[in-house]
């Protein structure tokens, strides 16, 4: 009885642990950027909840009687906060130290040491998950593959609430070797990787045959608008008067990103994105630009094109309608977090808004579903596919070029060119700060 009792009492001291910690942080600054200004908004916590300090309070005073060894009071604040957020039952949400936030904002900027994969947690199986390598990284390198499970670094395990401790792990001195243990279609293996500086490469392109250009975006970090135009301007140079925009894998990152690749393609004026925040307020944002790409567009999406991806799919396809979508459905992930940055330098990501497309079609655990949904061959993943086996760009291929056949022949009647047209494609906030694959972590 006494046991059951003090372990009451120890949960509700442990929901206290958070006004300790609120009141203690607080009362501090927030750092957001916002979709009309990147300046910094001041945002003041002043109410308290008198119960659960006294609570916390109680319960320290009660481990300085009882407890043994000495405390770490900081870390005990620390822990607090994050079990308080947890609370929330929101894998989106999170508290982030001022550890964490350093390599928080490392990798959303594109650069850090690690092993270089995307990692996301898996609440329902409590599990840590690759949601893909980084292109020419060691764990790319060393075969580590989507849907891997992470089950101990270092001989260390990790379930999906220490998300960013595993993360943590994998960041450790360049050179060194993280010993990863896997588990893959029922067998359990380890994998030796080296660490090394990760430098990512937002955007990538190439010329395909037909006058075919082709884009890849990785992430949505910082100036991934900025190496979109550069690589699409120097396919314009080299005849590309096609183009498919490669958006899987992509598992998101900062939505101004995304918004702002979407407004060269999108009549100036036209809904680009509608972000509903608490109490169902809504803010709409649409394109600022006149339209600047005009050529026929193909999109490639697949189960890990989330959240600032999405954003972009929907805004594109649902503006164009002779623009489609192929691959596989899209994860789903709907929602914006906002990140605050505290006065001591550590962070709290809160799930602030909802976003819907320009349609008011719901993402979020939804996802998008494509027109034409193809599957990759057997064993086969984007990472490792070879072109000419790559299914879903030779059908994104396929497309474009019958398209381009039906808008060169000018001696079909215009009752024609429809008919094949139709044929061909039958089947399809604020302005937002750093965010992560949500779920997922660079690391």
């Amino acid at each position: 009885m006494k046991s059951n009792n003090f372990k009451k009492f120890y949960k509700t001291v442990m929901l206290i642990l958070l006004t300790a910690v609120i009141t203690f942080l607080l009362t501090s600054t927030a750092m957001q950027n916002n979709q009309k200004s990147e300046k910094e908004t001041a945002v003041t916590y002043v109410k308290t909840q008198d119960g659960i300090s006294a609570t916390l309070q109680t319960f320290r005073k009660f481990i300085s009687e009882k407890y043994m060894y000495d405390v770490d009071d900081e870390k005990l604040l620390q822990s607090a906060i994050k079990g308080y957020i947890e609370g929330l039952d929101d894998q989106y949400s999170e508290y982030i130290t001022k550890d964490e936030m350093n390599e928080y904002m490392e990798s959303t900027l594109g650069n850090y040491v690690g092993i270089g994969v995307y990692l996301t947690k898996d609440i329902l199986a409590d599990q840590i998950v690759i949601l893909a390598p980084i292109k020419g990284s060691p764990a790319e390198e060393a075969g580590l593959q989507p849907n891997d499970v992470v089950k101990s670094i270092d001989g260390v395990e990790y379930k999906a609430d220490q998300l960013n401790e595993a993360s943590a792990a994998l960041k450790k001195e360049e050179g060194t070797k993280a010993k990863v243990e896997i588990f893959r279609n029922g067998d359990t293996f380890t994998v030796e990787v080296e660490r090394k500086k990760i430098k990512i490469n937002h955007v990538e392109s190439k010329m395909l045959n037909d006058n075919i250009g082709y884009i890849e975006m990785t992430t949505f970090d910082e100036g991934t608008c900025d190496e979109f135009v550069k690589e699409y301007n120097n396919l314009s140079l080299h005849g590309a008067k096609q183009l498919i925009i490669d958006l899987r894998g992509n598992g998101g990152g900062i939505v101004s990103e995304a918004i702002n690749i979407a407004d060269l393609m999108v009549e100036k004026n036209k809904t680009l994105l509608i972000t509903m925040g608490k109490n169902g307020k809504e803010d709409v944002t649409v394109a600022k630009e006149e339209k600047t790409i005009n050529i026929p567009v193909v999109i490639l999406i697949d189960e890990g094109t989330a959240s600032s991806s999405e954003i972009l799919a929907a805004a594109i396809k649902e503006n164009n309608e002779n623009i489609k979508i192929v691959g596989k459905q899209s994860y789903g992930k709907g929602v914006i977090q906002t990140l605050y940055t505290l006065n001591d330098g550590s962070g709290l990501k809160l799930t602030t808004n909802e976003y819907l497309t320009p349609n008011r079609n719901t993402i979020n655990k939804k996802g998008i579903v494509p027109d034409y949904y193809v599957e990759l061959p057997d064993g086969k993943s984007i990472y490792s596919i070879k072109e000419n086996e790559d299914t879903q760009l030779q059908k994104a291929v396929e497309l474009l070029t019958q398209k381009e056949v039906v808008i060169q022949n000018n001696t079909q009647s215009k009752q024609q060119i429809e008919t094949t047209v139709e044929v061909t494609f039958e089947n399809e906030i604020q302005e937002q700060q750093k965010e992560q694959v949500e779920n997922q972590n660079q690391n």
